[in-house]
């Protein structure tokens, strides 16, 4: 249902279309309550480029190819082509729309988490990406690239998880880490002596060392070993909430045979064009809570 962007009124009225270069007719509405025209915000208002092509490089990126072969592609494809720092800027743009708003969604999970940090390199200082997933699910839960790896830093990617779960975790899977036992203590409540709760710690030498979640920190590392290093913290976050929307939206799991959401969220509907359908569900969340907050 469309309703107008700046009185939230469904009382609207198609009025005409207007004419873009690159992307073709955009239809116009007309709102009786307020008197204005408008134009639907699908999330890629006011861009130049048409939304297949940024959905397509965007994909293009998270699938391992650098900005510049992204950059290649389109050139082939499309008549007018995209700068390689534009693409950057697409990325970080729709990294942080669609993971506000997939970040609100509630996880049907399991009894069972996993977490670990990966070490990399932010202006030459060491920083890590930090991230927790569901088991059986398979699901990436939350995540955060931060300069330290404190008990606040494993706390607060626990709280993102605990936040999106709707059922209770009780099993947690880790390394030996000092921070986390506290962390969970803190977050969950943990208690070693309760019988509800298991906290395993696994070390390098066990056979079973975390396999799940390392499996996905070896597919992170194909995508990011290309990367001698992030500029700023700013950046690597987008990214990485980047890629853990494509892990989790747009990259069928081997194992599951489907899309993690698709086991995790399962009342989320998306089409063949994963992006273009997040894209489109987060703008129109956000312009929803802009008018909710105006109330």
């Amino acid at each position: 249902m469309v309703k107008c962007k700046n009185c939230s009124s469904e009382n609207i009225t198609k009025r005409g279309q207007r004419k873009t270069k690159n992307k073709g007719l955009i239809q116009r509405y007309f709102c009786k309550g307020c008197k204005k025209r408008f134009v639907v915000d699908d999330g890629f208002f006011k861009k130049k480029n048409n939304s297949d092509k940024i959905t397509q490089a965007i994909h293009l990126y998270f699938s391992g190819a650098s900005l510049r072969k992204s950059q290649e592609h389109l050139g082939v494809f499309h008549p007018h082509n995209a700068s390689h720092m534009t693409i950057l800027r697409w990325i970080r743009e729709y990294a942080s729309l669609v993971g506000s708003y997939v970040d609100s969604l509630k996880v049907q999970n399991s009894d069972s988490i996993s977490f670990d940090e990966m070490e990399y390199k932010t202006k030459g200082k060491q920083s890590f990406f930090i991230d927790v997933i569901d088991m059986d699910k398979r699901f990436m839960l939350h995540s955060n690239y931060s300069m330290t790896r404190t008990t606040e830093d494993i706390r607060e990617v626990l709280k993102g998880a605990r936040a999106k779960s709707l059922n209770k975790t009780t099993k947690f899977y880790t390394d030996g880490l000092m921070a986390y036992p506290e962390a969970l203590r803190k977050e969950y409540s943990f208690n070693k002596h309760r019988k509800e709760f298991l906290h395993k710690v696994t070390k390098s030498k066990d056979k079973a060392f975390n396999w799940k979640i390392e499996r996905l920190h070896n597919n992170i590392r194909e995508r990011t070993k290309i990367m001698r290093q992030f500029k700023n913290v700013n950046s690597a976050r987008d990214i990485m909430k980047g890629y853990e929307i494509y892990y989790n939206f747009c990259r069928k799991h081997q194992a599951l045979g489907k899309y993690p959401y698709e086991v995790a969220i399962p009342s989320l509907q998306l089409g063949k064009n994963k992006w273009l359908d997040l894209i489109k569900l987060s703008a129109y969340s956000l312009v929803q809570t802009k008018h909710n907050k105006k109330k």
